[in-house]
């Protein structure tokens, strides 16, 4: 009997919840990474992806005239990358790893925070463990009883020096309950763009502009200011195919034809079928408005990692070659669909100095042409004041191992 015949498919249940919490701490298995290495390249097609094209990503030899030496990926580039860090499972880890509890359920993210250490640079590789530190059971107005599961992506460079943590939290929920609650609400409205909208919408890409190379000190931000806004949309579906040229597949693992079979066998639930009964990525609804609506959903929609891009190149392109991002959170509390128009905002909220940094923290959002804010967000830069340059934070840890014991016991 495969798992999609058992009676416990697609239903939380408590013992569900059971398997999921024997997890918390233990590795994960990892797919092979989109990218082994930065290189100019891949930072560029990524960044593109996320219609950024600033040149400490996206040129060779653009920043070895800043205070980086030379190129950097975007912040986000971990995305693309982390060889698996961690040591072999045991058998019993193994066995609490099969399967996945939560199987045949909806999975959304529901929000997303990041801590930057240090930059990864041309020639870096990157290593990475990946662990469930937490399952809680919850209810929601979206998807009656839910699961909140957040796993933790720690991040090492070639040299073993912390790099990042992401922390990621997914809604799980019964398909059935997801479709009949969004049934009940009133209908998303999608209009065509009329001719003065879409001049609006150009219009603010042609005032967008970069701070560069022109450093933005600490001293000269004020609370209260606003960032440059960035629009992003109308969203279409060769939006999100070249986004994931950059980004790589992430889900369904990267390959065509006999290399999907393959793993299809493996794992046939990541590709069910269409409707001529043709096995298909589970991803599809992200550009497939007819699998969006077998799921309860009105229009495909986008990724919430794409919108963290879009919050992260407000920043940097506010923030300038000499600053740093330090800390950034959002939540997804909307879907963004395929012909929405993003508006990202960001405002100054305070301004401390800690533990040597000089730390400007923001209130950011992501509103759509409904005036519905999809993902309210925070972030913390880092500025250099005129006397010093940004000193970046230390991590809590040395090593990933030790990074993982610090985040479990901080969210015990």
């Amino acid at each position: 009997m495969t798992t999609q015949q058992t009676s416990a498919y697609g239903v939380l249940t408590d013992e569900a919840f059971e398997r999921a919490r024997r997890r918390t701490g233990v590795p994960q298995r990892l797919r092979p990474p989109h990218i082994t290495e930065v290189h100019v390249d891949a930072t560029r097609h990524f960044a593109y992806g996320y219609g950024d094209d600033n040149p400490l990503y996206c040129e060779r030899d653009y920043g070895r005239t800043t205070r980086w030496g030379g190129l950097i990926a975007p912040p986000n580039f971990l995305y693309c990358m982390g060889e698996n860090a961690a040591p072999d499972p045991t058998p019993e880890q193994k066995q609490l790893l099969k399967g996945d509890p939560f199987a045949g359920l909806g999975s959304y993210q529901a929000a997303m925070e990041f801590e930057y250490y240090r930059p990864l640079r041309a020639g870096d590789l990157c290593r990475m463990i990946r662990a469930q530190v937490g399952v809680q059971d919850k209810r929601s107005s979206f998807g009656g009883r839910s699961a909140h599961v957040t796993n933790d992506f720690l991040f090492a460079n070639g040299a073993g020096e912390i790099v990042a943590v992401q922390r990621g939290t997914w809604i799980n929920a019964e398909r059935h309950t997801s479709r009949q609650r969004s049934s009940a609400k009133p209908p998303v409205d999608f209009s065509p763009y009329s001719d003065s909208q879409l001049a609006e919408i150009d219009a603010a890409y042609d005032r967008e502009t970069r701070r560069g190379a022109v450093t933005r000190y600490f001293e000269d931000v004020e609370i209260g200011e606003e960032i440059q806004p960035r629009v992003k949309g109308p969203l279409v579906v060769t939006d999100i195919v070249v986004w994931h040229v950059g980004w790589g597949m992430q889900l369904t693992p990267p390959g065509a034809y006999g290399i999907s079979r393959r793993i299809r066998r493996k794992a046939p639930g990541l590709y069910p079928p269409n409707s001529r009964n043709i096995p298909d990525t589970v991803q599809r609804l992200h550009w497939e408005p007819e699998r969006a609506a077998e799921l309860g959903l009105p229009m495909s929609y986008d990724y919430g990692a794409m919108r963290e891009t879009w919050l992260t190149h407000a920043l940097t392109d506010w923030m300038g070659d000499d600053g740093w991002l330090f800390r950034l959170r959002c939540e997804h509390r909307r879907f963004n669909y395929v012909g929405d128009t993003t508006w990202v905002r960001g405002r100054v909220v305070d301004k401390v100095q800690v533990d040597g940094r000089n730390e400007v923290h923001l209130e950011l959002s992501c509103q759509n042409q409904r005036g519905e804010t999809t993902t309210p967000g925070t972030a913390v830069v880092l500025l250099p004041t005129r006397e010093a340059p940004v000193t970046l934070p230390a991590p809590p840890a040395d090593t990933l191992d030790e990074l993982l014991e610090v985040e479990i016991a901080r969210l015990a």
